[in-house]
């Protein structure tokens, strides 16, 4: 810059014979305005590379961060489609568990309509029972329906006499009442359980209580098919002795309880078993 100062002021010099001072010193001005622009220029320049500078470097921090935007939309995109994918098979797990369930309720419904039928035809034939043995004591004959079943129990004293397995006259009559009922429920199967109290008790045709109870079921189950000619195919017999009592034994009116007939009237379980064995496989 001083060699350039001390060039220019020669050539003033070895121009001021040829120029006035006026001029001179508007060249003066000049050269220092120039110089003036010169140093801003100079300055302007440097706050451009400062601010390219600072520039470069806000676009590199930019671009790290848009990177690192790419890098995590990638991720999440990813994260996106598994859930797409999961949620298109929880959707598929749905509508096989809601088509199961809707299998189901239809089982459902048909058992609960089969049980319910049971419940209301168990239920008539109950009452039927009833009003035709209406005219005996209420300790002789005992009606009731209880685990889908009719239990009509009837006391020995009624049906036979001490130690007997013969059927008095007596009981013929309410037999052949009851008889007339359970041929009118053809659909229905019976079973007849003999029961004793615990006396033991032994004599020239029965052994023991076991017998006993044996012998009179046998008795009851032949005179349905003897006499009242229900379809013995229908009926089964069976003893239970002294094991199954009502009341205690420790008296003689709790032992009178517990020597009893039972004539179970179930209904056949088909439909129940045909269901079953088509139950719905659901997880």
């Amino acid at each position: 810059m001083r060699k350039l100062f001390l060039i220019i002021m020669l050539v003033a010099v070895g121009l001021s014979s040829c120029v006035s001072k006026k001029q001179y010193l508007e060249l003066e001005n000049k050269f220092k305005d120039s110089e003036q622009s010169l140093t801003d220029c100079k300055a302007n320049l440097m706050k451009c590379l400062t601010e390219d500078d600072a520039s470069k470097a806000k676009i590199e921090f930019l671009n790290e961060q848009i990177l690192t935007h790419k890098q995590n939309i990638a991720q999440l995109q990813d994260a996106l489609d598994k859930c797409v994918s999961m949620s298109q098979q929880g959707n598929t797990n749905i509508s096989k568990l809601l088509d199961e369930i809707s299998t189901a309720n239809v089982y459902i419904r048909k058992l609960t309509d089969i049980s319910r039928k049971n419940d209301s035809m168990n239920l008539a034939l109950s009452n039927k029972i009833k009003r035709s043995l209406d005219n005996l004591e209420d300790e002789d004959v005992d009606v009731k329906v209880l685990k889908g079943v009719v239990f009509v129990s009837l006391s020995d004293k009624m049906l036979f006499k001490s130690g007997s397995y013969v059927i008095s006259d007596k009981a013929g009559e309410v037999l052949n009442k009851l008889s007339v009922i359970l041929n009118d429920y053809k659909d229905y199967d019976i079973l007849i359980e003999g029961h004793t109290d615990n006396v033991p008790i032994t004599n020239a045709c029965v052994k023991d209580n076991w017998d006993l109870s044996a012998m009179r079921a046998n008795t009851i189950a032949r005179y349905f098919q003897t006499n009242m000619g229900i379809n013995p195919a229908r009926i089964t017999a069976g003893a239970r002795s002294e094991y199954v009592p009502k009341a205690t034994n420790d008296t003689e009116a709790g032992r009178s309880i517990n020597r009893r007939t039972e004539v179970i009237i179930l209904p056949k379980l088909d439909e129940f078993i045909k269901l079953m064995e088509s139950a719905p496989n659901t997880n």
